[in-house]
């Protein structure tokens, strides 16, 4: 069992010559070092590596000078780029021997898909010697775990642990989740996993928001308290953390602090969506909605629908991206466009008026404006956009300039409309 007086030394080692190529994400690090935080481990690095046999050697003998736990991702599958089980056997002077399980496993699943099992598919089941091999329930290519010890890489002979992920998230995220979790709890079981409330907020900066909390915040901080933000385009996480059982009990009175500085500002905790929270509203009111999009291209739908039971709730959603759509399927007057304009105060009204009555729903929302990178002028500059809200008792309209690119733009102004929603119900 490691000293845990001191912090662990977690590395992140993602393979894949597409990661750096710039044509797949590398989502791994951050899922993983999210899950790792919970769990109350830190990662101290993180690298992308390519598929060539001579970076991912490297790259893990690095790491094992230093790290008590490794974890890789990729680089475990039937193709010739996938070298990173035969070149951590190598380093490590392992054998690799068929795991009778896995290739039973590797038959079973092309049998009940009807397919041969090729040679080349069956170097899956070839692990390093000594290994713990992870079953993967979504795949073919099994997880494997490495006790190191002692570690001939390490000046002070400590051991490592070195974990091997496949690289599909559908086939890590659980193989992570059931089988690495409890290994790595029960290894390194004196440490205290963080425990975290996350606020989601909208309609706020940054900077605003830690104006009102920071100061009100200090004392818990001073005990121990952890405090961070994480912003993005009209949505900001603050996040308070505790490390140990009695540095939970701060979060409770932090907590109260949050809610009466910035109360209005919070839709939602922790994995909460803003569409999320608008369907769950909708749903337990038992009122229903409709959108009129313009400028956003159907984004504030497509975020909408992305929720299990929108349909209940949702009744429409309207492209009227032309002036002649919004005449037809809003019912907006044409003057009303000849005179004010397309974007405009007047047109976002009648569109959500249109969209309210023509649908039959309590709630309508309507965006009208200037994407760009053209068609700007000096009264309405590119990123001018309006948002209608026509409820039951009132219209709302409000009006904001959104200077981004094209699609942040539109993630701007989805994010502000559905704001306009959360804080106008009837």
């Amino acid at each position: 069992m490691h000293n845990t007086a001191n912090p662990l030394n977690f590395e992140i080692i993602n393979t894949g010559s597409e990661l750096l190529l710039g044509r797949v994400l590398n989502s791994h690090q951050q899922w993983l070092c999210n899950e790792l935080v919970q769990l109350g481990f830190e990662v101290a690095r993180q690298v992308a590596v390519s598929d060539a046999s001579q970076d991912i050697e490297g790259a893990v003998r690095e790491a094992l000078t230093r790290a008590d736990c490794i974890i890789t991702t990729g680089g475990l599958g039937p193709t010739s780029d996938d070298l990173t089980r035969d070149c951590i056997a190598r380093l490590l002077g392992r054998r690799l021997l068929v795991d009778a399980k896995t290739l039973a496993s590797l038959e079973r699943y092309f049998a009940e898909r009807k397919r041969p099992v090729l040679e080349s598919t069956k170097v899956q089941a070839m692990v390093p010697e000594g290994s713990i091999v992870l079953h993967n329930a979504n795949g073919t290519a099994p997880g494997l775990v490495l006790e190191i010890s002692p570690n001939p890489f390490r000046h002070d002979g400590k051991p490592s642990f070195l974990i091997m992920l496949p690289g599909p998230p559908r086939e890590l995220h659980p193989m992570f989740n059931g089988q690495v979790v409890p290994l790595l709890t029960a290894r390194f079981s004196q440490i205290h996993p963080v425990t975290y409330r996350t606020f989601r907020t909208a309609g706020s900066g940054e900077s605003q928001l830690e104006e009102k909390i920071r100061d009100p915040l200090k004392p818990l901080i001073e005990k121990g308290l952890i405090l961070s933000y994480c912003a993005r385009i009209g949505d900001v996480e603050i996040r308070i953390g505790a490390r140990d059982a009695e540095g939970a009990s701060l979060l409770d009175p932090a907590e109260k602090i949050i809610r009466e500085h910035i109360g209005e500002c919070i839709y939602g905790l922790n994995k909460d969506l803003l569409e999320t929270v608008i369907i769950r509203e909708l749903t337990q009111r038992k009122q229903t909605l409709a959108v009129a999009e313009s400028c956003t291209g159907g984004l504030i739908s497509h975020r909408l629908t992305n929720v299990p039971g929108a349909s209940e709730v949702f009744m429409a959603g309207l492209i009227t991206y032309s002036n002649e759509a919004k005449c037809r399927l809003l019912g907006v007057p044409l003057e009303i466009i000849q005179k004010e304009g397309a974007v405009s105060e007047a047109t976002a009204r009648a569109m959500a008026e249109g969209a309210r009555a023509r649908n039959s729903v309590d709630y309508a929302l309507s965006v009208t404006g200037i994407a760009g990178p053209g068609g700007g002028s000096e009264h309405k500059p590119v990123g001018t956009v309006f948002i209608g809200l026509a409820t039951p008792k009132k219209i709302i309209i409000r009006h904001y300039l959104n200077r981004f690119d094209r699609e942040t733009f539109k993630n701007a102004t989805v994010q502000q409309a559905m704001e306009l929603l959360r804080k106008n119900w009837e």
